[in-house]
Protein backbone atom coordinates (compact mmCIF):
# COMPACT_ATOMS: atom_id res chain seq x y z
CA UNK A 1 0.00 0.00 0.00
CA UNK A 2 2.15 2.61 -1.41
CA UNK A 3 1.79 6.36 0.07
CA UNK A 4 3.20 9.47 -2.20
CA UNK A 5 4.94 12.02 -0.92
CA UNK A 6 2.55 14.94 -0.37
CA UNK A 7 -0.39 12.25 1.25
CA UNK A 8 -1.66 14.22 4.34
CA UNK A 9 -2.95 12.81 7.52
CA UNK A 10 -3.50 14.78 10.94
CA UNK A 11 -2.63 14.01 14.57
CA UNK A 12 -5.51 12.53 16.57
CA UNK A 13 -4.41 12.30 20.17
CA UNK A 14 -0.98 13.36 21.90
CA UNK A 15 -0.08 10.48 24.66
CA UNK A 16 2.24 10.43 27.87
CA UNK A 17 3.20 8.84 30.74
CA UNK A 18 5.74 8.94 33.73
CA UNK A 19 6.39 5.61 32.88
CA UNK A 20 4.83 2.47 31.31
CA UNK A 21 1.21 2.23 29.62
CA UNK A 22 -1.03 3.15 29.08
CA UNK A 23 -0.18 6.97 27.68
CA UNK A 24 -3.09 9.76 28.43
CA UNK A 25 -3.81 12.17 26.39
CA UNK A 26 -2.59 15.29 26.84
CA UNK A 27 -3.94 18.93 24.88
CA UNK A 28 0.09 19.81 23.59
CA UNK A 29 3.34 18.68 23.90
CA UNK A 30 6.65 20.05 23.15
CA UNK A 31 9.06 17.67 20.84
CA UNK A 32 12.70 17.64 21.13
CA UNK A 33 15.57 14.94 20.19
CA UNK A 34 14.63 12.51 22.47
CA UNK A 35 10.83 12.49 22.52
CA UNK A 36 7.53 14.52 23.92
CA UNK A 37 8.45 16.06 27.60
CA UNK A 38 6.34 14.85 30.31
CA UNK A 39 6.96 11.29 28.67
CA UNK A 40 8.92 8.79 29.98
CA UNK A 41 9.91 4.94 30.17
CA UNK A 42 10.11 2.40 33.00
CA UNK A 43 12.36 0.62 30.73
CA UNK A 44 14.55 3.62 29.52
CA UNK A 45 17.56 1.23 28.29
CA UNK A 46 14.79 -0.77 25.46
CA UNK A 47 12.91 2.33 24.83
CA UNK A 48 13.24 6.00 23.88
CA UNK A 49 16.75 7.82 22.80
CA UNK A 50 17.23 9.81 20.04
CA UNK A 51 16.53 6.53 17.10
CA UNK A 52 13.35 5.94 19.33
CA UNK A 53 12.76 9.50 20.22
CA UNK A 54 8.48 9.14 19.25
CA UNK A 55 6.50 6.37 18.65
CA UNK A 56 3.33 6.62 16.48
CA UNK A 57 0.60 4.49 15.69
CA UNK A 58 -2.41 4.25 12.61
CA UNK A 59 -6.16 4.74 14.26
CA UNK A 60 -6.97 2.65 11.31
CA UNK A 61 -4.41 -0.22 12.50
CA UNK A 62 -5.92 -0.14 16.04
CA UNK A 63 -9.73 -0.11 14.67
CA UNK A 64 -8.21 -3.55 12.49
CA UNK A 65 -6.85 -4.93 16.27
CA UNK A 66 -10.74 -3.54 17.68
CA UNK A 67 -12.16 -5.47 15.24
CA UNK A 68 -11.30 -8.88 16.50
CA UNK A 69 -12.16 -8.01 20.03
CA UNK A 70 -8.60 -6.93 21.26
CA UNK A 71 -9.46 -3.81 23.88
CA UNK A 72 -7.16 -1.55 22.26
CA UNK A 73 -7.53 1.89 22.24
CA UNK A 74 -5.36 5.28 21.42
CA UNK A 75 -2.61 5.97 24.00
CA UNK A 76 -3.13 1.93 25.78
CA UNK A 77 -0.33 0.65 23.25
CA UNK A 78 1.89 3.06 24.17
CA UNK A 79 2.35 4.97 21.32
CA UNK A 80 3.19 8.85 21.78
CA UNK A 81 1.18 10.02 18.82
CA UNK A 82 -2.23 8.46 17.04
CA UNK A 83 -2.65 9.60 13.97
CA UNK A 84 -5.44 9.11 11.10
CA UNK A 85 -4.90 9.07 7.32
CA UNK A 86 -1.89 7.69 6.84
CA UNK A 87 -0.95 4.09 7.30
CA UNK A 88 2.25 4.75 8.73
CA UNK A 89 3.96 1.11 8.54
CA UNK A 90 3.30 1.05 5.06
CA UNK A 91 5.93 4.23 4.71
CA UNK A 92 9.55 3.48 4.34
CA UNK A 93 12.33 3.72 6.79
CA UNK A 94 13.35 7.41 6.25
CA UNK A 95 9.97 8.40 5.28
CA UNK A 96 9.77 12.29 6.70
CA UNK A 97 6.56 13.70 8.78
CA UNK A 98 6.10 17.20 8.48
CA UNK A 99 3.97 17.78 11.94
CA UNK A 100 1.84 21.14 12.28
CA UNK A 101 4.28 24.00 11.46
CA UNK A 102 7.31 23.00 12.58
CA UNK A 103 8.26 19.30 13.94
CA UNK A 104 9.31 16.77 11.58
CA UNK A 105 9.49 13.23 12.10
CA UNK A 106 11.79 10.76 10.37
CA UNK A 107 10.48 7.05 10.46
CA UNK A 108 13.34 4.93 12.11
CA UNK A 109 12.21 1.65 12.75
CA UNK A 110 9.00 -0.50 13.36
CA UNK A 111 8.08 -0.39 17.20
CA UNK A 112 8.32 -4.18 18.03
CA UNK A 113 6.00 -4.76 20.75
CA UNK A 114 6.85 -6.56 24.06
CA UNK A 115 4.87 -7.96 27.05
CA UNK A 116 4.25 -4.64 28.55
CA UNK A 117 1.60 -4.02 26.46
CA UNK A 118 -0.07 -7.59 26.63
CA UNK A 119 -3.34 -6.52 27.95
CA UNK A 120 -4.49 -4.98 24.80
CA UNK A 121 -5.24 -8.56 23.42
CA UNK A 122 -7.46 -11.10 24.40
CA UNK A 123 -5.25 -13.65 24.51
CA UNK A 124 -2.23 -11.88 25.56
CA UNK A 125 -0.31 -12.18 22.14
CA UNK A 126 0.81 -8.72 21.57
CA UNK A 127 2.88 -10.38 18.51
CA UNK A 128 -0.67 -9.29 16.91
CA UNK A 129 1.10 -6.02 16.10
CA UNK A 130 4.27 -7.18 15.10
CA UNK A 131 5.52 -5.94 11.36
CA UNK A 132 6.83 -9.54 11.07
CA UNK A 133 3.21 -11.37 11.00
CA UNK A 134 0.88 -8.23 10.16
CA UNK A 135 2.71 -5.66 7.84
CA UNK A 136 0.14 -2.75 8.16
CA UNK A 137 -0.86 -2.93 11.98
CA UNK A 138 2.95 -2.12 13.39
CA UNK A 139 3.65 0.81 15.93
CA UNK A 140 6.24 2.84 13.81
CA UNK A 141 9.58 5.18 15.89
CA UNK A 142 10.81 8.36 14.79
CA UNK A 143 13.53 10.27 15.40
CA UNK A 144 13.46 14.15 15.45
CA UNK A 145 15.14 16.63 12.57
CA UNK A 146 13.14 19.22 13.75
CA UNK A 147 11.40 20.10 17.09
CA UNK A 148 8.73 21.60 17.38
CA UNK A 149 5.06 21.60 19.44
CA UNK A 150 2.67 19.00 18.57
CA UNK A 151 -1.24 19.18 19.10
CA UNK A 152 -4.46 17.20 18.46
CA UNK A 153 -5.41 18.31 14.93
CA UNK A 154 -2.42 18.89 13.68
CA UNK A 155 -2.28 18.63 9.94
CA UNK A 156 0.68 15.36 9.02
CA UNK A 157 2.43 15.48 5.55
CA UNK A 158 4.39 12.52 4.61
CA UNK A 159 7.36 13.72 2.97
CA UNK A 160 10.10 11.76 0.80
CA UNK A 161 13.34 10.89 2.44
CA UNK A 162 16.27 13.25 3.06
CA UNK A 163 18.88 12.96 0.40
CA UNK A 164 21.36 12.56 3.06
CA UNK A 165 19.19 10.23 5.19
CA UNK A 166 20.87 8.04 7.51
CA UNK A 167 17.42 5.85 8.45
CA UNK A 168 18.07 3.28 6.70
CA UNK A 169 22.13 2.78 7.77
CA UNK A 170 20.73 2.98 11.93
CA UNK A 171 18.46 0.08 11.07
CA UNK A 172 21.31 -1.75 9.87
CA UNK A 173 23.35 -0.92 13.02
CA UNK A 174 20.80 -1.66 15.20
CA UNK A 175 21.22 -5.70 13.55
CA UNK A 176 24.99 -5.93 13.06
CA UNK A 177 24.96 -4.28 16.93
CA UNK A 178 22.76 -6.85 18.53
CA UNK A 179 24.25 -9.81 16.92
CA UNK A 180 28.19 -8.35 17.94
CA UNK A 181 26.64 -7.38 21.34
CA UNK A 182 25.70 -11.15 21.78
CA UNK A 183 28.74 -12.65 20.32
CA UNK A 184 30.79 -10.56 23.03
CA UNK A 185 28.34 -11.77 25.76
CA UNK A 186 29.39 -15.62 24.70
CA UNK A 187 33.11 -14.55 25.54
CA UNK A 188 32.72 -12.92 28.39
CA UNK A 189 30.62 -15.95 30.06
CA UNK A 190 33.01 -17.92 28.75
CA UNK A 191 36.12 -16.72 30.35
CA UNK A 192 34.09 -16.13 33.10
CA UNK A 193 32.98 -19.92 33.53
CA UNK A 194 37.09 -20.69 33.18
CA UNK A 195 37.60 -18.02 36.15
CA UNK A 196 38.33 -15.26 35.30
CA UNK A 197 36.80 -12.44 37.25
CA UNK A 198 34.30 -11.28 34.61
CA UNK A 199 31.68 -8.70 35.92
CA UNK A 200 28.94 -8.20 33.17
CA UNK A 201 26.05 -5.96 32.70
CA UNK A 202 22.79 -6.35 30.26
CA UNK A 203 20.54 -4.06 30.32
CA UNK A 204 17.97 -3.31 27.31
CA UNK A 205 20.51 -2.24 24.51
CA UNK A 206 23.62 -1.19 26.97
CA UNK A 207 26.03 -5.04 27.39
CA UNK A 208 29.24 -4.01 28.95
CA UNK A 209 31.99 -6.02 30.93
CA UNK A 210 34.66 -4.79 33.61
CA UNK A 211 37.64 -6.93 34.06
CA UNK A 212 39.85 -5.58 36.96
CA UNK A 213 42.59 -7.91 36.85
CA UNK A 214 42.11 -7.91 32.75
CA UNK A 215 43.92 -4.49 31.94
CA UNK A 216 42.67 -5.12 28.32
CA UNK A 217 39.92 -3.17 26.34
CA UNK A 218 38.60 -6.66 25.35
CA UNK A 219 37.25 -7.05 28.83
CA UNK A 220 36.26 -3.91 29.67
CA UNK A 221 34.41 -2.54 27.27
CA UNK A 222 30.55 -1.23 26.49
CA UNK A 223 28.55 -0.90 23.96
CA UNK A 224 24.97 0.53 23.29
CA UNK A 225 26.11 4.41 23.27
CA UNK A 226 24.68 4.86 19.49
CA UNK A 227 21.12 4.03 20.47
CA UNK A 228 21.38 5.70 24.69
CA UNK A 229 24.00 8.50 24.36
CA UNK A 230 21.66 10.16 26.54
CA UNK A 231 22.28 7.63 29.79
CA UNK A 232 25.79 7.61 29.41
CA UNK A 233 26.18 8.18 33.20
CA UNK A 234 24.69 4.65 33.74
CA UNK A 235 27.84 3.09 31.63
CA UNK A 236 30.06 5.65 34.05
CA UNK A 237 28.42 4.26 37.20
CA UNK A 238 29.37 0.95 36.33
CA UNK A 239 33.10 1.18 35.85
CA UNK A 240 33.03 3.52 39.04
CA UNK A 241 31.41 0.75 41.11
CA UNK A 242 33.67 -2.09 39.60
CA UNK A 243 36.77 -0.03 40.06
CA UNK A 244 38.28 -0.33 37.03
CA UNK A 245 38.57 1.93 33.24
CA UNK A 246 36.10 1.19 31.03
CA UNK A 247 35.97 1.47 26.89
CA UNK A 248 32.57 3.17 25.27
CA UNK A 249 32.09 2.04 21.98
CA UNK A 250 30.80 5.23 20.22
CA UNK A 251 30.90 7.29 16.80
CA UNK A 252 30.90 10.57 18.81
CA UNK A 253 32.47 11.62 22.40
CA UNK A 254 30.23 10.34 25.04
CA UNK A 255 31.16 13.86 26.92
CA UNK A 256 32.67 16.84 26.12
CA UNK A 257 36.65 16.27 26.05
CA UNK A 258 36.57 12.29 25.92
CA UNK A 259 39.84 10.31 25.41
CA UNK A 260 39.17 8.19 22.23
CA UNK A 261 41.49 5.10 20.70
CA UNK A 262 42.60 5.10 17.04
CA UNK A 263 39.25 5.50 14.85
CA UNK A 264 38.29 1.89 13.84
CA UNK A 265 35.88 1.38 11.00
CA UNK A 266 32.80 -1.33 10.45
CA UNK A 267 33.15 -2.67 6.49
CA UNK A 268 29.65 -4.75 4.85
CA UNK A 269 29.17 -6.66 2.18
CA UNK A 270 26.56 -9.56 1.00
CA UNK A 271 29.16 -12.59 1.49
CA UNK A 272 28.18 -13.73 -1.94
CA UNK A 273 29.92 -10.91 -3.46
CA UNK A 274 32.84 -11.49 -1.68
CA UNK A 275 35.23 -12.86 -4.68
CA UNK A 276 36.86 -16.50 -4.30
CA UNK A 277 40.71 -16.38 -2.92
CA UNK A 278 42.72 -19.22 -3.31
CA UNK A 279 44.97 -20.13 -1.07
CA UNK A 280 48.64 -19.07 -0.91
CA UNK A 281 51.19 -22.01 -2.69
CA UNK A 282 51.84 -24.59 0.10
CA UNK A 283 49.11 -23.24 2.30
CA UNK A 284 46.07 -25.29 3.07
CA UNK A 285 42.99 -23.48 4.46
CA UNK A 286 40.49 -25.47 6.49
CA UNK A 287 37.56 -25.32 8.69
CA UNK A 288 38.25 -26.64 11.92
CA UNK A 289 35.90 -29.24 13.93
CA UNK A 290 34.85 -28.49 17.19
CA UNK A 291 37.27 -30.67 19.11
CA UNK A 292 40.32 -29.74 16.47
CA UNK A 293 39.22 -26.14 17.68
CA UNK A 294 39.19 -26.70 21.06
CA UNK A 295 42.75 -28.12 21.02
CA UNK A 296 44.01 -25.43 18.49
CA UNK A 297 42.91 -22.48 21.09
CA UNK A 298 44.52 -24.28 24.02
CA UNK A 299 47.72 -24.43 22.52
CA UNK A 300 47.48 -20.75 20.90
CA UNK A 301 47.50 -19.51 24.89
CA UNK A 302 51.27 -20.26 24.64
CA UNK A 303 52.13 -17.87 21.72
CA UNK A 304 54.60 -14.96 23.03
CA UNK A 305 52.85 -11.45 23.22
CA UNK A 306 55.13 -10.39 20.81
CA UNK A 307 53.94 -12.90 18.52
CA UNK A 308 51.01 -11.15 18.19
CA UNK A 309 49.67 -7.60 16.42
CA UNK A 310 48.30 -6.07 18.05
CA UNK A 311 49.95 -7.05 21.38
CA UNK A 312 48.02 -8.70 24.06
CA UNK A 313 49.54 -9.35 27.67
CA UNK A 314 49.31 -13.73 28.98
CA UNK A 315 46.52 -12.61 31.53
CA UNK A 316 43.78 -11.12 29.35
CA UNK A 317 45.08 -13.34 26.13
CA UNK A 318 44.55 -16.75 28.02
CA UNK A 319 40.52 -15.10 29.21
CA UNK A 320 40.30 -14.28 25.21
CA UNK A 321 41.04 -17.61 24.43
CA UNK A 322 39.11 -19.37 26.82
CA UNK A 323 36.33 -16.97 25.99
CA UNK A 324 36.70 -18.29 22.22
CA UNK A 325 36.77 -22.03 23.89
CA UNK A 326 33.55 -21.55 24.66
CA UNK A 327 31.97 -21.29 21.64
CA UNK A 328 34.48 -22.95 19.85
CA UNK A 329 31.84 -25.28 17.10
CA UNK A 330 28.80 -23.87 18.38
CA UNK A 331 26.70 -21.06 19.60
CA UNK A 332 27.29 -20.16 15.66
CA UNK A 333 30.87 -20.08 15.91
CA UNK A 334 33.35 -21.19 13.37
CA UNK A 335 36.95 -21.06 13.41
CA UNK A 336 39.38 -21.45 9.72
CA UNK A 337 43.00 -22.67 10.19
CA UNK A 338 45.92 -21.76 7.49
CA UNK A 339 48.16 -24.61 7.31
CA UNK A 340 51.45 -25.49 6.08
CA UNK A 341 52.47 -29.13 5.85
CA UNK A 342 50.29 -29.70 8.84
CA UNK A 343 51.04 -26.79 11.03
CA UNK A 344 49.11 -24.14 11.90
CA UNK A 345 49.90 -20.72 11.04
CA UNK A 346 47.12 -18.31 11.23
CA UNK A 347 43.72 -18.64 12.24
CA UNK A 348 40.08 -16.50 12.00
CA UNK A 349 36.74 -16.76 13.28
CA UNK A 350 33.46 -16.29 12.23
CA UNK A 351 29.86 -15.66 14.04
CA UNK A 352 26.62 -16.11 12.46
CA UNK A 353 23.49 -15.12 13.84
CA UNK A 354 19.73 -12.90 12.73
CA UNK A 355 21.23 -13.59 8.65
CA UNK A 356 24.55 -11.28 10.05
CA UNK A 357 28.06 -13.13 9.78
CA UNK A 358 30.92 -10.98 12.14
CA UNK A 359 34.73 -11.93 11.15
CA UNK A 360 36.03 -11.84 14.20
CA UNK A 361 39.28 -12.64 15.73
CA UNK A 362 42.34 -13.58 13.49
CA UNK A 363 45.84 -14.18 13.73
CA UNK A 364 48.54 -14.94 10.85
CA UNK A 365 52.11 -15.81 12.21
CA UNK A 366 55.24 -12.71 11.49
CA UNK A 367 56.76 -14.98 9.38
CA UNK A 368 53.68 -16.09 6.99
CA UNK A 369 52.11 -12.41 7.10
CA UNK A 370 51.82 -10.39 3.64
CA UNK A 371 51.59 -13.60 1.39
CA UNK A 372 48.16 -13.41 0.91
CA UNK A 373 47.00 -15.72 4.07
CA UNK A 374 44.81 -12.94 5.63
CA UNK A 375 42.27 -12.86 2.32
CA UNK A 376 42.31 -16.13 1.81
CA UNK A 377 40.79 -16.29 5.37
CA UNK A 378 38.21 -13.98 5.26
CA UNK A 379 36.92 -15.42 1.70
CA UNK A 380 36.42 -18.68 3.37
CA UNK A 381 34.93 -17.07 6.21
CA UNK A 382 32.54 -15.83 3.45
CA UNK A 383 31.39 -19.06 2.32
CA UNK A 384 30.77 -19.88 5.73
CA UNK A 385 28.57 -16.91 6.21
CA UNK A 386 26.73 -17.71 2.92
CA UNK A 387 26.45 -21.27 3.52
CA UNK A 388 24.62 -20.42 7.12
CA UNK A 389 22.10 -17.84 5.58
CA UNK A 390 24.00 -14.25 6.11
CA UNK A 391 22.55 -11.62 4.15
CA UNK A 392 25.27 -9.32 5.60
CA UNK A 393 29.42 -10.21 6.72
CA UNK A 394 30.51 -7.25 8.37
CA UNK A 395 34.03 -7.01 10.17
CA UNK A 396 35.85 -4.63 11.57
CA UNK A 397 39.41 -2.74 11.03
CA UNK A 398 41.38 0.42 12.13
CA UNK A 399 41.48 2.87 9.83
CA UNK A 400 44.62 2.87 7.77
CA UNK A 401 45.69 -0.68 8.47
CA UNK A 402 46.42 -3.54 6.77
CA UNK A 403 43.35 -5.64 7.73
CA UNK A 404 40.78 -1.98 6.55
CA UNK A 405 43.37 -2.62 2.92
CA UNK A 406 42.28 -6.49 3.33
CA UNK A 407 38.83 -5.72 3.59
CA UNK A 408 38.38 -3.19 0.81
CA UNK A 409 40.04 -5.16 -1.64
CA UNK A 410 37.77 -7.51 -1.34
CA UNK A 411 34.60 -5.58 -1.92
CA UNK A 412 33.56 -4.77 1.63
CA UNK A 413 32.43 -1.41 1.90
CA UNK A 414 32.98 1.11 5.05
CA UNK A 415 29.35 2.21 6.71
CA UNK A 416 30.72 3.43 10.27
CA UNK A 417 33.14 4.55 12.43
CA UNK A 418 33.76 4.66 16.09
CA UNK A 419 36.53 4.28 18.74
CA UNK A 420 36.90 3.25 22.15
CA UNK A 421 36.43 6.28 24.81
CA UNK A 422 38.30 5.50 27.54
CA UNK A 423 36.44 5.75 30.55
CA UNK A 424 38.05 6.22 33.85
CA UNK A 425 37.39 5.20 37.53
CA UNK A 426 36.75 8.79 38.28
CA UNK A 427 34.54 9.35 35.30
CA UNK A 428 31.41 11.38 36.52
CA UNK A 429 28.71 12.60 33.82
CA UNK A 430 25.86 14.69 34.33
CA UNK A 431 22.41 13.65 32.74
CA UNK A 432 21.39 15.93 29.62
CA UNK A 433 18.17 16.07 27.87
Amino acid sequence: MAQAAGTRGRVLQVNVSAGGVPKRPVPEAWVDRLGLTGDAHHDDTEHGGPHRAVALYAIEAIRRVQAEGHPISPGSAGENLTTTGIELAALPVGTRLGVGERLILELSKPDNPCKTIAANFTDGRFARISIATHPLDSRMYARVLAEGPVRPGDTITVLPPAPDSTARLHELLDLIESVEQHDALLQWRGARAAGHDVRILEDGDFTAAAAPGLADAAFNRAYGLRQLPHLVDRLTAFYRAEGTTGYLVSAEPPWPGAVGGPACTLFTTHPAAVPAVPSPSGVAIRRFAADDARAWLRSARDVPPEALDPPMAPGPRRAFLDGLLATAGGHGSALYVAEVEGTPVGWARVFVRRGVGILGAAEVMPAWRGRGIEPALISARARHAEAEGAFHLVAQAPDGSSPADDLTSLGLRPIWTRRDYRCPVEAAVPIAR
